[in-house]
């Protein structure tokens, strides 16, 4: 190891695993600074807050990585295996001035705390998100996710949402986030391509905006006189923001008084509810039968 680079990381005129290029720096240690990025990933708790501090995130896998570049992100850095060099070579060769941290399995899982087994991590700079105003203007389908917590639920409501023709999506204040790893893996890397942002107030002052904006504020919920949904206008001349609701405890009692209309998906068998993913499925795709898409 050389000063110049400090403990950790191998100097760029090494010999590399792929011969002697700048990008490429092998990992002894886990000691240098330029890999704090990739510390304690498991610690779900600390990653979502220091993830937003620090203003990136963590794109894994070929085909997530590739869609996050598709979409302008940015990576900061790569970190794989030696044996993934060949493969991941044509999405890290696309920016060579960003290095890629190349060290033996059991070293790369000390560091992150679980087992590279999709191929590489890519560090990402997190990108600045749009007003909402903005994210209305051209939007007639618009998704309100009412404090989802489970970051799978929201990985796959993105999902769906890019499946099925929803324009954008607004997460309220305590929704987990979408750009957490497990939400951008689920969603197999949709949340790069469905516009989103976060709103600051909810529900009053968001469905405000939203009533400005020429939408109709309707509800999914379990309540009386909630309308069936294929029963429900659903049609090109509305615009709606369809608003789904925590696991377990629903819409808030102050979202369902700002809404203009309740939305239930009529049940057999007895059951009473779904998912909140596997709703949002059924009521994106009843949006899109309407439009005629």
């Amino acid at each position: 190891m050389t000063e110049e680079t400090g403990a950790g990381v191998s100097g760029a005129e090494e010999t590399t695993p792929q011969g002697t290029t700048p990008q490429l720096r092998p990992l002894t240690d886990l000691s240098d600074p330029a890999l704090d990025d990739y510390l304690r990933m498991t610690d779900v708790k600390l990653r979502s807050r220091v993830e937003v501090e620090r203003g990136l995130f963590m794109a894994e896998s070929y085909e997530v990585i590739s869609r996050a570049m598709d979409a302008g992100m940015q990576p900061r850095s790569f970190l794989m295996s030696e044996k993934w060099l060949e493969r991941f070579a044509p999405l890290y060769s696309r920016f060579p001035d960003v290095p890629v941290y190349v060290g033996e399995e059991a070293l790369l899982e000390t560091l992150t705390g679980f087992h590279l087994h999709r191929g590489a991590l890519a560090a990402m700079q997190r990108p600045e998100l749009p007003a909402v105003d903005d994210l209305l203007a051209g939007a007639r389908t618009v998704a309100v996710l009412e404090d989802i917590v489970d970051h799978t639920n929201v990985g796959a409501m993105f999902r769906s949402a890019a499946a099925l023709g929803v324009d954008a999506v607004l997460v309220t204040p305590r929704c987990a986030d979408p750009l957490y790893r497990r939400s951008i893996r689920v969603s197999m890397g949709t949340v790069f391509q469905v516009p989103w942002t976060r709103l600051e107030a909810w529900p009053e002052a968001g469905v405000d905006l939203l009533h400005e904006a020429g939408f109709d504020v309707l509800a999914l919920a379990l309540t009386d006189g909630a309308v069936a949904l294929d029963a429900v206008d659903l049609g090109p001349a509305r615009k709606v923001a369809l608003v789904l609701g925590a696991e377990g405890h629903g819409l808030k009692p102050a979202t369902l008084c700002a809404a203009d209309e309740h939305v239930v998906i009529p049940m057999a068998g007895g059951v009473d509810s779904l998912n909140v993913a596997a709703a949002s499925a059924v009521v994106f795709w009843q949006r899109r039968a309407m439009l005629g898409a």
